[in-house]
């Protein structure tokens, strides 16, 4: 059989190999969905939002849990309170010297943190 249809019956279709269901579907691109302020674009802007808030909370609340235990360390150990370098009371420097690199730290934690969660946020949006 080559074929072609015998006289009087129905003609045979061509037949067409199909690769993947999705050729001919454009991708929607997550751009879009921001543009539109569709759900989806809400849910991703929601969770970069929330992704940065849990971040300045724990940066935050770590800075403040490590600055408060200075005092406590103070209470429990008299004997640093007591002490004096060149004239200058411990504490003082402890609070005023030792304080300094605990905040740069802090502040290097968090812009590196949030940049993160900012790269991982616009590759999800460019599609990378």
């Amino acid at each position: 059989m080559s074929g072609d249809a015998a006289p009087g019956s129905a003609p045979v279709p061509q037949r067409v190999r199909v690769t993947s269901p999705g050729t001919g579907a454009a991708p929607f691109p997550v751009s879009r969905e921001l543009d539109e302020q569709s759900e989806v674009g809400e849910l991703i802007i929601g969770s970069l939002i929330r992704s940065q808030l849990r971040l300045a909370l724990v940066v935050g609340g770590g800075f403040l849990l490590i600055l408060l235990s200075v005092p406590v360390l103070l209470a429990f150990l008299p004997v640093i309170a007591e002490l004096s370098i060149l004239g200058v009371p411990a504490p003082w420097i402890l609070l005023g010297v030792g304080v300094y690199p605990l905040v740069i730290g802090c502040g290097l934690l968090y812009v590196l943190s949030a940049q993160r969660n900012e790269t991982r946020y616009r590759d999800l949006v460019d599609g990378r």
